[in-house]
Formats: C-alpha cells, structure tokens, sequence
C-alpha cells in the first residue's frame, strides 16, 4: 500500500486530498465533474484542484435528481467520452441511465450493467470515481483530511475477517436481530483509495460493506431472516432523515415482508411500493428488458447491504452519505445490491445504532467485529496510540 502521510498536512485543502491523495490524478488524466447548482462550491474547487494536478477536467452542472429520475442526456454522453476519474457531487443523485436499463451494457463475462457509469467503473474497469450523494460543505471540510493510511489498513483487516465467513448475527439495543447470509461474498470496502481503474467510492470514505445471499421468496431460511429496527437515519426517495421513531422491518426469506412504526415508517412504505409498481410500468413501456419488470419489483424488497462505519470524523447528520460511515454503527439497505445480481430501482439506506455484530465461519468458529458498537479489531495506529497514552500517565501527563 503506497503511503498516504501526504493527508496529514493540514494545508491541503479538502478538494486538494481528493484530487491529489484520494484519486492520484495525474498530468493529463481526463477529469469528469457532473454536479448541481446546490453543490457548486464544492465542485468548483475540485475543478481547480485537478487543473492544479495537472489534470484535464470539465465540469457540468445538472438539476438535482432524485432516486427515479434520469441523469441529463449530456450528462450520459459525457461519460461515453470515457473518463480517466468521474466525480459526481451530486445532491441526491447522479440519475438512472434509461437507455442502458432497456438495453443494458455487457461485458465479455456475461456481466449486464443498467448504467454506463456502473459498466465503466465496474465491468471494463476502465474509469475510476467518487460519488457524493447529498455532500454538504461543512461535511466536505469535517470528514475529508483523515489518516487514510489508518482507514485503508482498517478496513482491510475487517474485509479480511470476512473470507470464509458463512453468516453475520446482527443485534443491536434497538430491537435488531437478523441473520445475514454471506456465503461465497466478497466483502468491498471504501477505503478512499481510488487511484487505480475500477476502483471508486464515497467521499466522505470510510466503511466496508457486503451484499447478503440473495434469498428465495419460495425457499424457507434463505437469505436474510430476522428483524431490522432502523434507530439512527433513514434515505427515503426525497432525501435522508434522522429518524425520530423507529422503523422496524420484518425480514422473511431475504425480503422484507413488513414495515411497522408511525410516520417515518409509512414514508419508507411508499418509496418501496412505488418501486415495486414503476418496476412493472416500466416493463410495460419498454424501460426494462421483458420479464424484468418482476424482477425489478421482487427485489424492491431485498436487502441488499450490510455495511460498518469506519470514518472516526463521521457523525449521524442526517445525511446517508456521511451516516452510513459513522463510529458505533452498521447499515443495511433495502434494494439493489453490489453484486450485480438483484437488480431494482431504490436502494434504501438505514443507519442502525451501537449493533453488536458476530460473525461465523464454515468451521463453527465466531468473531466479534463490533460489540454494542465497538469496533474488536486494532491497527498498528491503536497500539501506538496505546503506547503514547501509556507513556503519558508515566509522566503524569
């Protein structure tokens, strides 16, 4: 792993580590910035910093777009051009590819991507990115310039704990309880180095995360089974929100079967039922492949992330973005998932609080990855922070 000390000069500028310590962008790389008049700010310096790299970039602005909305005609052409680094500081969202989801891009593998912005990070590897749904300034200058030297190696050792992992029991003071299949998944992680092709992830960085098995509605104890109470932050179709009665999903067979609470729980219910009906509109219109439609709908239901907060400068804000990477908590999503192979319109994040979470492997043993929101694992960081405390209390410091 290439060093990162470089992140702890206080001078950069947040737009600067991005440019130059999250994506490496170097002399005559083309660089991609598509953002929204709400985040002008924000995506000018970055225009700056990647000139002052070296870099060749164009910035576009589009109106704000929401979960179903489509990204601007130019916007999808633009990315055609095929980009060394794609920056999206959006709103809300980047916007859904129309063309793609009724002719979807495929790979030499077989691989199907219903976005050229997926097909290009993600199937051809040919693009590296960051996307910032919902990034605030005072987000952008709090969470940023962090030791992404200790980040990566955090986050590499918790993926690492996850080979060989057959299912994660997630519990949790708020009424979680589920057990989530993982057999066979490959854990990501958004350790904020994004300097190679195929690689890209959130600004701020910071979590590692894992689609679940996906189950079978007809199949009994597969996929995920239990129950998620959402207690911290919610997404919802319109934008993020911390929640103030929680929302509690019951999961059968990998899908959620029911949604109960009071009002913040209705307002989850309408996004995923509007999902589940456009999903079949959509078919009707020719905006999805035939026989997709009812895919699309089934999986509006799945969940499809369990994901661990690892950025130590992250808050629960009330914006996904930086909620879902907060100390102390992991998320789940309802919808599409990272492995490509539950496809739907919505992917819903919800923040659960101080979860205690224990993973087992195939030979019966366990591992505590978070105890009442602790994180069990320790970098080469804690123990040298260990060691000045140590020395400091010797001093009577």
């Amino acid at each position: 792993m290439n060093s990162m000390k470089s992140l702890l000069n206080k001078n950069s500028t947040p737009a600067q580590t991005v440019i130059s310590t999250v994506c490496k962008v170097k002399k005559g790389e083309k660089v991609l910035i598509v953002s929204n008049p709400e985040s002008a700010v924000m995506a000018q310096d970055l225009y700056t910093a990647a000139i002052e790299a070296g870099g060749e970039p164009t910035l576009i602005y589009q109106p704000a777009k929401k979960a179903m909305d489509n990204a601007e005609p130019a916007v999808l052409y633009a990315l055609k051009s095929k980009p060394d680094v794609f920056l999206s500081i959006s709103h809300v969202k980047l916007g859904k590819d129309p063309e793609a989801a009724a002719n979807p891009y495929k790979t030499d593998d077989g691989q199907t991507y219903d976005h050229i912005f997926d097909y290009l990070l993600n199937g051809v590897k040919t693009m590296r990115a960051v996307w910032t749904p919902g990034l605030t300034v005072d987000m952008f200058n709090r969470t940023v310039n962090i030791n992404y030297e200790e980040l990566c190696e955090r986050c590499k050792i918790l993926s690492k704990k996850y080979e060989g992992v057959t299912s994660v029991h997630v519990t949790a003071p708020g009424g979680t309880d589920i057990v989530v299949p993982v057999e066979g998944r490959k854990a990501f992680d958004d350790n904020g180095d994004f300097s190679k092709p195929g690689t890209g992830g959130n600004i701020p960085a910071g979590e590692v995360f894992i689609s679940p098995v996906v189950g079978d509605p007809k199949v009994s104890g597969s996929g995920c089974n239990g129950k998620i109470v959402f207690d911290g932050s919610m997404t919802f179709g319109d934008g993020d929100a911390i929640l103030e009665t929680p929302i509690e999903c019951t999961v059968v067979n990998g899908f959620v079967s029911k949604i109960e609470g009071k009002e913040e729980a209705k307002r989850l219910l309408k996004v995923v039922e509007n999902a589940e009906t456009t999903a079949v509109k959509y078919e009707k219109e020719g905006k999805l492949p035939a026989g997709m439609g009812e895919v699309y709908r089934r999986n509006a239901r799945n969940i499809g992330e369990l994901g661990i907060g690892l950025n130590p400068a992250a808050i629960i804000a009330g914006n996904m973005l930086e909620d879902e990477k907060a100390f102390h908590t992991c998320h789940f999503a309802v919808g599409m998932n990272y492995d490509n192979d539950a496809p739907a319109l919505i992917h819903l994040d919800g923040v659960v609080r101080n979860p205690t979470i224990e993973f087992t492997y195939k030979d019966g043993s366990t591992w505590t990855a978070l105890q009442n929101g602790v994180l069990q694992l320790e970098t080469k960081f804690d123990k040298i922070r260990q060691i000045q405390n140590k020395a400091g209390e010797a001093l009577g410091m």
